[in-house]
């Protein structure tokens, strides 16, 4: 409630403002009109104390007085000094009066003792009433005598309409002056009303950023320094809330591959263990049956123990492949890169197929250039190709295998690795890279497979920055397409 009844940033601002430029109008206003009325006053009087030197002049001059006085009266006819009143003493008696007599003893003193002032409005030094009476009421009094000093002059104004428009200001000042502190304090409203906007459009920015609702992202600030840092604050805002949104996003996409992860390395890990328990527990059968029987024959015993190391060498392989695996998936960082002649590398690998007998009855081509040098490591390289070719001989049914490079661009070499067997399944191609995933799980298993060839194969490409995919070809059999970074170009 309390806010509600606070005055808003505008009238608080301009307030302190009006009132300082009103005390100043009207300090000025005062000040301007006691000066202008004192000129006034000033100028009024000069005039009367002319009338007195004219006066002493023509009887100095040897003028008759009463003529020159009677000039006077006409002269001033229907002018602001037309009613004058003038009393000319000689010798202190009365010889000759415009107007009412003005007593002979009346002097400054006692003009200021006994007169009051007009008014407010006419309330300057020299502005005085004698008595109540209209014809009494005079505006300023003179009194001079001749160097002989046997003529004394004594000279009053009355105080009328004609005296107080004299004196007074036009009031077409007064409207000059309202008008322009009018127009001041609009000008004042105005410009505290520019500077105040800020004030409230950034309180609106802040309202709506605490309560979290929605915030525009442009202001209509004035263009002024204020405007320029409420722009930058808005400016500011909105990029720590796209950042905050973007450190949001990543983190979730981190706890996604964490959870990911931790969901991958647990059915690795029930994978591995079933992969183990299954030759493990081949070859605990097969001990047990021969120390149970001391008497087995010679044939028989033999018979167990071939199958005893055939499931052993089974373990072994899959042991070999899942340190393979988390050497390439968990220290890619720490293999060694350096330039390998792809072409070399397939030569001789071609070499020792006959001696290994990696690709069985199925002959292998391929189509390297000579000069075809890649960024790898040359062993991994290579197991990653045998990989291929295993897995080609041991499941594909066919009789072909080769491996050419398709194309290039500026940074990588495209290969193609392919066979003309049976294919598989499109229901099959999506799983293919996945760890222990098989077409055929009998059959995979008859033929001692771990079920991390393939998945194998694509850490190695992915390791060295390279990518891979499969697909069945038209003609029969699988076909991949990789990727391998050509040397200098990382």
């Amino acid at each position: 409630m309390a806010s509600k009844r606070r005055i808003n940033y505008h009238w608080r601002l301009f307030l302190p403002i009006a009132t300082s430029l009103c005390i100043v109008f009207g300090f000025l206003i005062f000040y301007q009109y006691q000066r202008e009325a004192d000129y006034r006053a000033k100028v009024f009087n000069a005039e009367l104390d002319m009338i007195d030197s004219r006066i002493l002049d023509a009887y100095r001059q040897d003028i008759n007085l009463r003529s020159f006085l009677s000039f006077i009266q006409q002269f001033f006819q229907g002018s602001m000094f037309e009613g004058v009143r003038i009393s000319v003493y000689r010798d202190d008696l009365l010889y000759y009066s415009l107007g009412v007599p003005i007593p002979l003893e009346l002097d400054d003193e006692s003009f200021k003792q006994t007169s009051t002032a007009v008014g407010t409005l006419d309330g300057v030094d020299g502005i005085r009433m004698i008595g109540r009476d209209e014809d009494s009421q005079l505006y300023f009094f003179s009194k001079v005598k001749s160097e002989d000093g046997l003529v004394t002059v004594c000279t009053a104004m009355p105080y009328s309409a004609s005296v107080h428009d004299v004196i007074d200001i036009d009031s077409t000042v007064w409207i000059v002056i309202v008008l322009s502190l009018i127009v001041t304090l609009v000008v004042a409203y105005l410009s505290t009303r520019v500077l105040s906007r800020n004030i409230v459009l950034l309180r609106e920015f802040a309202y709506n950023a605490a309560a979290g609702n929605e915030v525009k992202k442009e202001y209509n600030f004035p263009r002024n320094e204020l405007g320029d840092i409420s722009h930058e604050i808005i400016k500011f805002y909105h990029e720590r809330n796209k950042g905050l949104e973007a450190i949001k996003k990543e983190r979730k996409i981190a706890v996604h591959a964490i959870e990911e992860k931790i969901k991958v390395t647990r059915q690795i890990t029930n994978n591995i263990n079933h992969e183990i328990k299954t030759p493990v527990g081949i070859i605990h059968g097969y001990l047990e049956s021969i120390l149970s029987d001391p008497d087995m024959d010679a044939e028989t015993r033999t018979r167990f123990l071939e199958r005893m190391l055939s499931n052993v060498e089974r373990l072994t392989a899959l042991l070999n492949d899942i340190s393979t695996m988390t050497r390439l998936e968990n220290g890619a960082d720490m293999i060694a890169v350096d330039c390998v002649n792809m072409h070399d590398l397939i030569y001789q690998i071609d070499y020792d197929l006959p001696a290994n007998n990696l690709a069985g009855s199925m002959e292998f081509h391929f189509d390297i250039p000579l000069d075809c040098n890649i960024s790898g490591n040359y062993s991994l390289l290579q197991g990653m190709i045998c990989g291929l070719i295993k897995n080609a001989a041991l499941y594909s049914g066919g009789t072909e295998i080769g491996l050419d490079l398709i194309s290039e661009n500026e940074r990588f070499y495209v290969f193609r690795f392919y066979d003309n067997g049976n294919g598989v399944g499109e229901e099959h191609i999506p799983h293919l890279f996945e760890r222990f995933y098989r077409v055929d799980t009998g059959r995979s298993r008859k033929m001692g497979g771990t079920g991390l060839g393939l998945p194998i194969v694509k850490s190695t490409i992915v390791s060295f920055g390279g990518t891979i995919s499969v697909h069945n070809r038209s003609k029969g059999g699988l076909e991949y397409i990789f990727t391998l970074l050509k040397w200098g170009k990382e």
